[in-house]
């Protein structure tokens, strides 16, 4: 890649079970699992799931939450309430999406129109929870 614009790498989600949580991933946001044979071994210590080719999500046992070391304070982010996180899809993605979920009986708020995003208003979204209670925003703009 040689654009240097900013983007997101990765999202760290702190859930209690990741290999069950990957395949929550799998199955809704038609994800792929990354590292998920390695962690299951015992050779790394998270699983991720790829959104697309430049983005991962990244799957971290709230057991970890001891070893995070890395600035003070950030043990205790174990738990830390974030707002939620949006994934932007094409139309037809969204759709398949809402459709999953709906078939495997996870709840979904009801769909809004125009709520503003990085690309200005989109056509539709709609919000879920993973089975950690993370909330995700599902968005499509044209």
């Amino acid at each position: 890649m040689t654009d240097h614009t900013a983007r997101i790498d990765h999202v760290v989600l702190w859930v209690s079970d990741p290999i069950a949580s990957t395949e929550f991933y799998e199955k809704t946001l038609g994800t792929e699992p990354v590292r998920l044979a390695e962690f299951a071994a015992g050779q790394v210590p998270f699983p991720s799931v790829r959104l697309n080719e430049e983005t991962i999500i990244d799957l971290m046992p709230q057991t970890m939450a001891a070893r995070m070391k890395m600035l003070p304070g950030a043990v205790e982010s174990a738990g830390h309430p974030v707002n939620h996180v949006c994934v932007a899809l094409p139309a037809d993605a969204f759709d398949a999406l809402l459709g999953r979920l709906e078939g495997s009986a996870v709840p979904v708020s009801e769909i809004s129109h125009d709520s503003f995003g990085a690309r200005g208003p989109a056509r539709r979204s709609f919000y879920f929870r993973d089975p950690d209670g993370n909330v995700f925003e599902a968005r499509h703009y044209d």
